[in-house]
């Protein structure tokens, strides 16, 4: 005759299976955070050594030569995008959003997220102290440095996040492979932006992609450990899931 379970061991079995997913999810985040801890390290020694302006004014010429009159016009539209204040201020109001719907956690996330990604870019400027290269097409030259692309850095943080969390609250797959490729274009695109308008060198959108990523890495797994360990059964995360949308 079989034993029902109790609701001891029911928990405990569920402690263990959150614990085994943070598990993983720690060790694929830390795996991915060192490569890109490894990229922008190579990137920031070439930059400081000077060995990087042989690549960048390759990349740079390269992108020169396909320019139009029409790509230039989609260009400054794109770039627009990226900018971080535009983008901060999206984030507050998507913050709004999700607290009116009560997604306390959402909305904690992104401002942090968001609020980190622009003081980080700031410290990574003035460490570096790089000069803006010469612009092309008259495009103003903001007065910030230029290592790592602040477009860069802070859009990546920005649309992968929101990518995260609108997927995280869709049962639709179609949709989330959308929302995560319109997030992965855009970005792309934006910091594609920066190279063809003469504004960023390719190793400074190349830094803000990768000092971008380590953020949000670290952003997401500190959300996940402390959501695991408030709610080692699962239960806030059962009845998040049953407020998603088709």
């Amino acid at each position: 005759m079989n034993t029902p379970r109790t609701t001891n061991e029911t928990f405990a079995e569920k402690l263990r299976g959150v614990s085994r997913r943070l598990g993983l999810t720690l060790v694929i985040g830390l795996v991915l955070a060192a490569g890109a801890l490894f990229l922008f390290a190579m990137l920031a020694n070439e930059v400081a050594e000077g060995d990087a302006q042989r690549f960048d004014d390759w990349v740079r010429g390269g992108v020169h030569q396909v320019a139009s009159p029409t790509l230039t016009s989609g260009m400054r539209i794109v770039t627009v995008l990226g900018k971080p204040a535009l983008l901060f201020g999206l984030s507050l109001v998507a913050s709004l959003v999700f607290l009116a719907r009560k997604n306390y956690r959402a909305a904690i996330m992104l401002v942090v997220a968001m609020a980190g990604s622009t003081l980080l870019d700031t410290v990574l400027k003035l460490s570096f102290r790089r000069a803006r290269p010469t612009p092309f097409f008259d495009t103003s030259v903001p007065s910030s440095f230029s290592f790592p692309s602040g477009h860069a850095l802070v859009s990546f943080c920005f649309y992968s996040i929101m990518a995260a969390l609108i997927s995280a609250r869709t049962r639709s797959r179609a949709v989330r492979v959308i929302v995560w490729a319109l997030a992965a274009l855009l970005v792309m695109l934006i910091g594609f932006s920066r190279i063809y308008l003469g504004v960023h060198y390719p190793t400074d959108v190349l830094a803000g992609y990768a000092a971008a990523l380590i953020w949000v890495i670290i952003v997401g797994v500190v959300d996940h450990a402390l959501r695991s360990r408030t709610d080692p059964s699962g239960t806030l995360e059962q009845n998040d899931k049953t407020r998603r949308v088709d």
